[in-house]
């Protein structure tokens, strides 16, 4: 639901000879609407943590998004469907009281994991994926797989069996490959040759970062492969990064990537596609660990996430399309019911905090310090 000013299209400067009837007029609406109501989303990427930066967190993705799968990488990781059983059962006890989130779990796949692990999680009704790290890929990676198709095809092919969604980082972890094109690397060696060995696993790409993902994932068969995108990789480049200095609050893994790649990103998630859809990838590290001599990859942007898309889509003129992205796309691929409660986003201008302080010391989220336009309630 849009609502808007009362003053005609023109007053945009929207070139009316390319007007085509009722779609123009929609994006005409959208493009000028001050309140969105949208069916509350879900964030199909999500890193909680444990401990004390779990209770830390918890309420920021709790306020604004129904559901989120939770990323497994703990120390140590969840690698089992025990494990995933009793780290829910902290994410619960760490939500805010009366809370309706729901935390859809994942299990940490490594050279050890057994078929016979895959068909508990799928009856367990608690587990909705399995994660695959190549080994030191990422934060907590270095348990994860070392030869995906030499160990770990009898599990694959329990997974189409049970249709259990692969979730996969995809970046290769060889030195010898350049950091900015481990993505491409990976789609060429690893994930092209898993498709044509197992072409009906269900496979989510997370966070893609570059225009060969798009192609990519766009090349698939709809409804077996899809992507999610994260905030920073469709509004930020890898300059970034080093703007005025060395940014450790903007180094992510993958890391942020040329604009061409962002510029294709925006254009795949804006278009309308039922292939992608939100994943924040927020990934909360205490201030002290990102600003340090060898900083820890990951940005906090679960408290900015629905601003940030939101600005996006209207940056495009897409805002008619906001609402699949969030809130359809990701549940349609899972196969779960898409959620009733609905948010409300008003064009109200408000400045991030600076950062949020703990008793452990402080978070220092996406756009710090920065003003966005957009501002999420629940309605």
């Amino acid at each position: 639901m849009l609502k808007t000013p009362a003053f005609p299209c023109h007053a945009l400067k929207i070139p009316i000879g390319k007007a085509k009837g009722f779609r123009h007029s929609l994006k005409c609406r959208a493009s000028m609407a001050e309140e969105l109501n949208i069916t509350l989303p879900d964030d199909w990427h999500l890193h909680l943590r444990d401990g004390d930066l779990l209770q830390a967190v918890a309420p920021h993705s709790s306020s604004h998004f129904g559901r989120a799968i939770v990323m497994p990488n703990l120390k140590p990781p969840i690698t089992t469907t025990a494990a995933a059983v009793a780290y829910k059962d902290s994410i619960m006890k760490a939500l805010p009281a009366g809370s309706n989130f729901s935390p859809l779990m994942t299990l940490y796949l490594t050279d050890k994991t057994s078929p016979e692990e895959i068909k508990l999680a799928r009856r367990s009704e608690v587990v909705y994926g399995v994660k695959l790290y190549p080994a030191g890929a990422t934060t907590n990676s270095q348990d994860g797989v070392t030869d995906l198709f030499g160990k770990c095809l009898a599990v694959l092919e329990e997974m189409v069996e049970q249709n259990m969604p692969l979730l996969v980082h995809g970046e290769v972890t060889d030195p010898k490959i350049d950091v900015f094109d481990r993505e491409k690397v990976f789609i060429e060696t690893i994930l092209q040759p898993l498709i044509n060995r197992l072409p009906k696993l269900k496979i989510v790409m997370e966070h893609i970062t570059t225009k060969d993902a798009v192609n990519f994932v766009e090349s698939c068969s709809e409804g077996l492969v899809a992507a999610t995108v994260t905030p920073q990789h469709l509004l930020l480049n890898r300059n970034a990064i080093f703007q005025g200095g060395l940014r450790p609050h903007n180094y992510c893994l993958p890391v942020l990537k040329r604009e061409t790649h962002r510029q294709a990103i925006v254009s795949a998630v804006t278009g309308g596609s039922k292939r992608f859809f939100l994943g924040t990838d927020s990934a909360p590290h205490e201030k002290q660990s990102k600003e340090s001599s060898c900083g820890c990859a990951g940005i906090y942007n679960a408290p900015v996430a629905l601003s940030a898309y939101t600005k996006v889509f209207e940056e495009a003129g897409a805002l008619d399309k906001l609402e699949a992205f969030t809130s359809f796309n990701g549940p349609d691929f899972y196969g779960l019911p898409r959620n009733t409660p609905r948010v409300k986003l008003t064009k109200t201008p408000w400045k991030v905090p600076e950062s949020f302080s703990f008793s452990f010391g402080e978070i220092v989220p996406m756009f710090a310090g920065e003003t966005l336009d957009w501002q999420p309630s629940l309605v």
